[in-house]
Formats: C-alpha cells, sequence, structure tokens
C-alpha cells in the first residue's frame, strides 16, 4: 500500500468538500460541506489530500501560528478506508513537516478515543476540556505537544 499526499488547491474545493460530506453530521467531526467555508480552510491552512495507490481516501492539514506553534487541523479518513494505518500515515506526515516547531496542538471530539489513544502515543497530552468549541453544542479536548 503506497500512501502519498498531494498538496490542495483552491482547484480542489469541490473534491474536498465531497470527502467532508462522508462524516457529515457525526458529532465525532466537524465536517466542512459548505465550498466557501472549504475555500477559507484551503487558503489559510496546508491541506493535503491523503491518496493510497493513487484514490483520494482522505484529508489532512495544519496551520502553522509563529515560528513556535503550530495547530494540527483536520484530519478525515474515508470511512471504506478507516483502520488501515491511514491516519498515523498522516499524523506522521505532518510532524515530520512540522519538526523544529515547539507547540503543536489539536481539538478532537472526547468520545473519539481510537484518535485520543493515537496522539497519546506520540506524545500529546490532554490539556483543556472545550464545551461547544465549534459552536455545535459538543465539547471538545484540546491535545498539545511540546518540544524542547
Amino acid at each position: 500500500m503506497e500512501i502519498t499526499f498531494q498538496k490542495a488547491t483552491l482547484d480542489d474545493v469541490d473534491k474536498f468538500v465531497e470527502i467532508e460530506k462522508t462524516s457529515a453530521g457525526l458529532n465525532l467531526y466537524s465536517s466542512m460541506t459548505d465550498p466557501a467555508e472549504a475555500k477559507e480552510e484551503i487558503e489559510n491552512n496546508e491541506v493535503y489530500f491523503i491518496k493510497k495507490d493513487n484514490d483520494i481516501v482522505g484529508t489532512t492539514e495544519y496551520q502553522i501560528k509563529s515560528p513556535d506553534e503550530a495547530y494540527l487541523g483536520g484530519l478525515l479518513i474515508k470511512p471504506e478506508f478507516r483502520g488501515q494505518g491511514i491516519a498515523r500515515r498522516a499524523i506522521e506526515f505532518r510532524l515530520d513537516k512540522l519538526k523544529g516547531i515547539k507547540r503543536l496542538w489539536l481539538v478532537t471530539h472526547p468520545h473519539n478515543s481510537k484518535m485520543i489513544r493515537m496522539y497519546l502515543s506520540y506524545g500529546f497530552i490532554i490539556e483543556a476540556w472545550k464545551d461547544n468549541y465549534y459552536g455545535d453544542d459538543q465539547p471538545r479536548l484540546v491535545l498539545s505537544r511540546e518540544t524542547k
């Protein structure tokens, strides 16, 4: 299985929305199904399509906030490709891209136990609980990792 990452451009808004729709309505993931919102996401973040043998199977993103801090944004694998180690590869891709950045952080739903365990295995800690973080009446956990 070959996993590759392809940077998304503004021409890819429809593809991005299509992948986001695969998890729309789930409390565990805050999907972006509005093309204008997706366009803004691609403009303001480093968004990548995750490809398995040339098929787009998900997305991953990050945003460098400062020379010392980066936010790990969405990581979404299409349902039919979950459980194959693809999310782990995406986390490693982002960690590699952000080498040298002292503080990395992300938010996830507290019931997303599989992803929480995965991030904890990479040295992240649970830093805070945030009620209604995305305005969807759902809580989120803030996880962070700091390097010296």
